[in-house]
């Protein structure tokens, strides 16, 4: 997948770069993780959740979630405020059945201080769901999209995509637009007037379930992260 920017310092300096670009500019990749080697998979650090197992293979890393856990997440090296993430995730056949429709994947913006904004796909579902979590826990649904042709099955190929990025000009500067792809699909499409609510720059990516997520198995590889082009 070409050179990856490993080093968070040069990952961050790029992003605060792109803090003077349009919001509705191109975008460029400041950092690419194929999950292929150990040193790769070991790039994603993780935010949240009590027992999160990882492993991985020659092309993805993988997670396995334990007991009293309802969802493992973690975050890539890259920090900063306008940023587009995406990744392939697949939910894995070891996942016991009886958990497969109530599990997600997803990816997260602006996190800190457990507040964020996270894109979670419901896979067997067809579901999608924009969410914010603020700071005391709570969550707010942005946007929930049905039928989303995209949705991969287990052991599929789920292409997500999540771009938060502040408008700078118009009737809305300075607020926040989300956008949620699956695949080509635009799944949800909001513009935040309080974003100032998260005051968070991590992004990363998230596995988990309703309520307890133990048994639940998911991989993670292709992940990239871009900043609006500062040209």
């Amino acid at each position: 997948m070409g050179r990856r920017f490993t080093s968070a310092v040069m990952a961050t300096a790029l992003a605060s770069l792109a803090l003077a670009a349009s919001a509705g500019g191109a975008l460029i990749g400041v950092y690419r993780n194929p999950m292929e080697t150990t040193g790769q998979r070991g790039e994603a650090v993780k935010l949240s959740g009590e027992r999160c197992a990882r492993g991985g293979s020659s092309h993805a890393l993988r997670i396995v979630i334990g007991k009293r856990t309802k969802e493992c997440s973690y975050r890539t090296p890259v920090i900063g405020r306008d940023l587009e993430i995406s990744a392939t995730m697949r939910l894995l056949s070891k996942t016991p059945e009886a958990l497969r429709k109530k599990a997600f994947l997803g990816l997260t913006l602006r996190s800190g201080d457990g507040a964020h904004y996270q894109l979670a796909v419901f896979p067997l579902q067809r579901k999608a769901q924009l969410r914010k979590t603020l700071t005391d826990g709570s969550v707010k649904f942005l946007r929930i999209a049905k039928g989303v042709k995209a949705a991969k099955g287990v052991d599929r190929a789920n292409k997500l995509r999540l771009r938060a990025l502040n408008i700078t000009q118009g009737p809305d500067k300075g607020h926040c637009r989300i956008l949620g792809y699956v695949g080509k699909e635009l799944v949800a499409d909001f513009t935040d007037h309080a974003a100032g609510d998260l005051q968070g720059r991590a992004s990363g990516f998230v596995v988990g379930a309703t309520k307890n997520a133990k048994g639940v198995v998911a991989s993670v590889d292709d992940l990239v992260v871009r900043v609006p082009s500062p040209f």
